[in-house]
């Protein structure tokens, strides 16, 4: 995608498109907001608390992680790190070639998305196939998630009849029940050809060990029952400190990200099967992906760390809800992405500097952030790292001129004489190039300029009594 501004991209973006991505994201909120407060006295504290717990674990990485690698060991886990999306890649590859295995199913993983998993294995001859139905849809397509939680946000039925159809998985219908059984009877037979299943994890325990995942449609199940060995890759925040902790979690999710009571299928998974089990992954390989993660630690944007990926914030973005992931040029979208995609960047931030002024800082992504991420603040510091840096801000006036003519009352003073004479002039007539592209995208209120001055000048005095 070339590059542009998220207004920009917003303004090109198809109707439908739009339609979907509004439609979709409102929704979500919706049911969000109703199923929380019909049941729970005080979301609120309930955030306020997954917030506190979650950033101890970032704040204390370095014993928890350590913690965790020896419990997983018992387990019967082998336990590898990767520092960078590369390492994590081969740790997966050389996992799959040391077992001569060719085959692999996805369940749906971000830290994946993020070190592009999938075109990695192909390029070494792997298949690496998507099981979540939207990842599944958006790997045919060659496309890219638009959401954390519902991938193919950005498309309609419609879309998904061609794509299947073009695909050979059956004649044009875009009945939803007959694009899931056609997509079903697919990939049951990847499954059972499958050498190796592949997950994420939405939460690892520090005190058993046990990572947790949480779906809806039940393919991680399936990419785990007949494959013989499970990798996961795990971001090294996931952690929570006790199995206690995941009932408070694990309700928060299940609620903010599909507006559900609880996901239909929540695993717990310990380690590879036991000796009395029948079936399941003989071997089990967990791979810690740092990629950035730990200069985000050492940032004072580190409150983001806390992130379950739930999406709720996008949901409630109104600038989100115009633009559609891909305006974000990143795996992360929405307001949670406009703080951690420059960040992961590290000293390419640069690149991505201006994802966070794609905010009206209106507050609602906090407002409904279920481990209470001050997002609104993580922005203001990004976009003052971006001026401290001297990162150009494309699109934008020069503001130097106006500091100047804020600063000087006289000239103020002055300036608001002639302000009137603006709502007069159409915005193509304005002499200044940079400010004509910028009023072009906005519309500009009356202008009222003086108004308190005359209201201060005639005011009644007050006399003492």
């Amino acid at each position: 995608m070339k590059f542009q501004q998220i207004d920009q991209f917003a303004a090109e973006l198809k109707v439908d498109t739009r339609a979907a991505v509004y439609d979709g994201s409102k929704k979500g909120h919706e049911k969000r907001t109703k199923l929380l407060f019909d049941e729970f006295a005080d979301p609120d504290a309930l955030r306020r608390m997954a917030g506190d717990i979650k950033q101890h674990v970032i704040e204390n990485l370095d014993t928890y992680l350590p913690a965790v690698e020896a419990k997983m060991k018992a387990n019967g886990v082998q336990v590898h790190w990767a520092a960078t999306a590369e390492a994590a890649n081969e740790a997966v590859l050389k996992i799959m070639r040391a077992r001569g295995a060719t085959k692999m199913v996805k369940a749906k993983t971000m830290v994946s998305e993020e070190t592009e998993l999938a075109a990695f294995l192909e390029k070494h001859g792997i298949e690496a196939l998507e099981t979540d139905l939207g990842e599944f849809i958006v790997q045919i397509d060659g496309d890219h998630p638009s959401h954390i939680v519902k991938p193919i946000i950005h498309k309609n039925r419609r879309e998904i009849a061609r794509s299947f159809e073009r695909e050979g998985l059956g004649d044009y219908n875009d009945d939803p029940q007959t694009i899931t059984r056609r997509a079903r009877n697919f990939l049951r037979h990847k499954y059972l050809a499958a050498d190796v299943g592949l997950t994420g994890a939405n939460f690892v325990s520090a005190e058993s060990g046990r990572m947790v995942l949480v779906t809806n449609e039940g393919n991680s199940r399936f990419c785990l029952a007949a494959t013989k060995c499970h990798i996961a890759m795990i971001g090294i925040e996931k952690i929570v400190p006790r199995d206690y902790d995941l009932a408070l979690f694990l309700n928060l999710l299940a609620r903010s990200g599909t507006a559900q009571e609880v996901t239909v299928y929540t695993e717990f998974i310990s380690g590879p099967k036991s000796p009395a089990q029948p079936d399941g992954p003989e071997e089990m390989h967990v791979i810690f992906v740092d990629n950035g993660r730990t200069e985000v630690l050492a940032s004072e944007c580190r409150d983001i760390l806390r992130c379950i990926r739930c999406g709720a914030c996008l949901n409630v973005c109104p600038v989100y809800r115009q633009a559609s992931g891909h305006a974000y040029r990143s795996v992360y979208p929405g307001p949670v992405g406009a703080v951690l995609s420059p960040l992961l960047m590290g000293d390419k931030f640069a690149q991505k500097a201006d994802l966070p002024k794609a905010s009206s800082l209106c507050g609602a992504c906090n407002e409904v952030c279920p481990v209470n991420i001050p997002i609104p603040d993580l922005l203001l510091r990004l976009r003052n790292k971006a001026k401290e840096e001297n990162v150009p801000s494309p699109g934008t006036p020069p503001m130097g001129a106006w500091a100047l003519l804020a600063s000087q009352p006289t000239v103020w003073r002055a300036s608001l004489i002639g302000g009137k004479v603006m709502n007069y002039i159409p915005t193509k007539l304005i002499p200044v190039p940079a400010l004509q592209a910028w009023a072009n995208k906005r519309a500009l209120p009356e202008w009222r300029g003086g108004e308190f001055r005359k209201w201060l000048k005639n005011r009644p005095k007050k006399t003492k009594p």
